[in-house]
């Protein structure tokens, strides 16, 4: 049965760290980061029973852009077993709670990522390089 808790403690940040890295090996976060983010963002980790499957972000709106920003992310050896989608829509319901618009940004290398939100009704609007990097994120409109 799949949970979806909050990051509060070092156990749950360092499973959201876990996931995130993993997916997201462009740009990595160290724990400090995370506890910056998590002052400003909802952060969550997803397991399957006790077992570690995923991790979300929420953005509220911001002067970037007047969308909540929901980014689920499943690890690979989890994927394709709706871990994704019981994440997304868990994320979805809280977004839309703090906007009206919904957007979501994923490394272009990451195929699965980007088949999964276009099939949930997602477009791409945007294609950008974070300095420093050489793999773009792809940026998406509900």
């Amino acid at each position: 049965m799949l949970r979806i808790v909050p990051v509060t403690d070092d156990a749950t940040l360092l499973d959201w760290q876990r996931v995130h890295n993993e997916i997201i090996p462009t740009a990595p976060l160290s724990a400090g980061d995370i506890r910056e983010r998590s002052t400003r963002n909802v952060l969550e980790v997803a397991y399957d029973d006790d077992v570690l499957v995923g991790c979300s972000t929420v953005r509220p709106p911001s002067a970037e852009t007047t969308a909540a920003v929901v980014i689920a992310r499943v690890l690979p050896a989890y994927r394709r077993r709706g871990f994704g989608t019981a994440i997304y829509e868990h994320c979805l319901r809280l977004g839309r709670e703090l906007a009206d618009g919904i957007e979501t940004h994923i490394l272009s290398s990451n195929a699965d990522g980007l088949r999964f939100a276009k099939a949930h009704g997602f477009v791409e609007v945007e294609t950008y390089l974070l300095p420093g990097d050489t793999i773009p994120f792809v940026e998406l409109r509900l």
